[in-house]
C-alpha cells in the first residue's frame, strides 16, 4: 500500500470511525491552564491514572500559585498516580512559572496564546522544557480551535497503518505531516476518534480490526490478518 493522505480518503477515515464509535463530545476547555496540567499528567499514563491524579492535585491545592511554590516531594506525592510523579511535578511547576512570568499581571492564564499564530503558539509552548508536541497540540486544539492536531501513539500507529505517513516517520514528522494533510475542521474529532480505534480495535499487538469497517484501510490487516505476513515480519522493509 502507497502512502494515500489525500483529504478524500482522510474524511472517508473520519466518516467511518463515526459509523463504528459515534460522535466525539466536546472536551471541557473552560480552563485553559487546567487542561494544560491535565495533560502534562497524562503523558504516558492511562486515562484512569491521570483522573486519580488530577483529583489528588485540586483537591491538595487550591489554587495554581500553590502549586507553583509547592515543595518538589509533596507535589510528586499528590501526583503519583500518574507516574514519574518527580518529573511531572517539575514541569507543572515550570509550566505555572511561564504562565506567570509572561502575564502582564502576574496571573496564569493561557489566552495570550490564541493572540498567536498557531506555529508560534506552539513554539512557544514547546520552549518549556517536558511539553512537547504532542502537550502543545492538545490545548491549542481543544482549548483554541487551533489548526493542528494532537500525535499521541494510538495516532501514530494507526496512521502509519492505514498509510497516512511513513513507518519510518519520527513522531515529530507524524505531527508536521498530519497537520499538513487532515482538514482544519476534523482535526478534533479524527484525533479522538482514531484513539478510540487505537484503544479498542487497533492495539499495539493482536488487534482485532476485523471486527470493524476500518479494516479496508489497514495495511496490517492486508498483510497480516490475510496470512501474507507473520505479525512479526510487519511492516516488511518494503512497505
Amino acid at each position: 500500500m502507497e502512502i494515500d493522505d489525500s483529504e478524500g480518503r482522510i474524511r472517508n477515515i473520519h466518516q467511518d470511525l463515526i459509523d463504528v464509535y459515534g460522535e466525539q463530545g466536546n472536551h471541557d476547555d473552560s480552563d485553559g491552564v487546567r487542561q494544560l496540567l491535565i495533560t502534562i499528567l497524562s503523558q504516558n499514563v492511562a486515562d484512569e491514572n491521570t483522573a486519580r491524579a488530577a483529583e489528588n492535585l485540586f483537591n491538595e491545592y487550591k489554587n495554581y500559585k500553590e502549586i507553583e511554590n509547592s515543595d518538589v516531594g509533596r507535589l510528586a506525592d499528590t501526583i503519583n498516580p500518574a507516574g514519574l510523579p518527580q518529573t511531572k511535578a517539575q514541569r507543572l511547576k515550570r509550566t505555572l512559572t511561564a504562565l506567570r512570568e509572561h502575564g502582564e499581571k502576574e496571573d496564569y492564564s493561557v489566552d495570550f496564546l490564541g493572540d498567536m499564530e498557531d506555529s508560534n503558539a506552539q513554539e512557544w509552548l514547546e520552549q518549556i522544557k517536558g511539553i512537547g508536541p504532542k502537550t502543545a497540540s492538545v490545548l491549542l486544539n481543544f482549548h483554541f480551535d487551533a489548526d493542528v492536531i494532537p500525535v499521541d501513539t494510538h495516532v501514530e500507529r494507526i496512521s502509519k497503518r492505514f498509510r497516512l505517513i511513513p513507518f519510518s516517520a519520527s513522531n515529530q514528522k507524524a505531527h508536521d505531516l498530519l497537520n499538513e494533510s487532515v482538514p482544519h475542521d476534523i482535526k478534533n474529532s479524527f484525533h479522538k476518534l482514531v484513539i478510540e480505534h487505537g484503544k479498542n480495535n487497533c492495539t499495539a499487538r493482536n488487534p482485532t480490526c476485523g471486527n470493524t469497517k476500518l479494516k479496508k484501510y489497514c495495511s496490517r490487516y492486508k498483510h497480516v490478518e490475510n496470512g501474507e505476513l507473520e505479525p512479526e515480519e510487519f511492516p516488511p522493509e518494503d512497505l
